[in-house]
């Protein structure tokens, strides 16, 4: 029912024979040296209620056969170099982006990446296009903040500038900075006879 073969140094591939045991519960193979695809014989695991593959070097998409995977309820694939769409539907739909981390070729609403349209296929935008747009839009959004952001501080210092100049406000608050001294001083003195 359980199968924990964490924290070795196993390399090689996923064997497929995996997806023979039925009554598996549980599978942990993470922190091994695992490499190659996700079999997708293991949608044969129909009770399967944990899987972790994490901290592997598994490659390749997730398996959509996975999705059909009903008492799956803790999945972790974090830390490999898995690639393409997170499944849809059923368990998939449950799973955080905590157990995609670290694979930076996944897309998926978990990773608030974009893999399309519903169907889950990339919309048909060449990347080069798609980077050209971003990066203008973005240039122009960030001189945008950047002006508005030091007009509105240049002007609220010149109001500050001129208030205190016009009040003589510089004298109360040396006023003030004096009496704050005192009663620090007076704190100091207390605290010494005291210890």
């Amino acid at each position: 029912m359980i199968i924990d073969l964490s924290r070795n140094r196993f390399e090689g591939y996923l064997p497929s024979i995996i997806g023979d045991l039925a009554g598996l519960h549980t599978l942990n193979l993470s922190h091994n040296g695992l490499e190659g695809i996700i079999p997708a014989l293991l949608q044969h695991l129909s009770v399967l209620e944990s899987l972790d593959l994490s901290s592997n070097k598994i490659g390749g998409a997730i398996p959509q056969q996975l999705a059909s995977l009903t008492f799956l309820a803790v999945l972790n694939l974090s830390h490999n170099h898995l690639v393409g769409c997170i499944p849809k539907g059923k368990q998939f739909d449950t799973f955080d982006n905590s157990s995609y981390r670290g694979n930076d070729g996944l897309r998926g609403l978990q990773l608030s990446k974009d893999c399309g349209g519903d169907d889950g296929v990339p919309q048909a935008t060449t990347p080069v296009e798609l980077d050209d747009e971003e990066e203008d839009e973005g240039d122009l959004i960030s001189w945008q903040v950047v002006l508005m952001g030091f007009g509105s501080g240049l002007v609220i210092g010149l109001s500050i500038i001129y208030i205190m100049l016009s009040t003589h406000y510089p004298v109360c608050f040396s006023r003030m900075v004096v009496k704050f001294e005192q009663r620090i001083v007076m704190t100091m003195e207390r605290h010494k006879k005291r210890y």
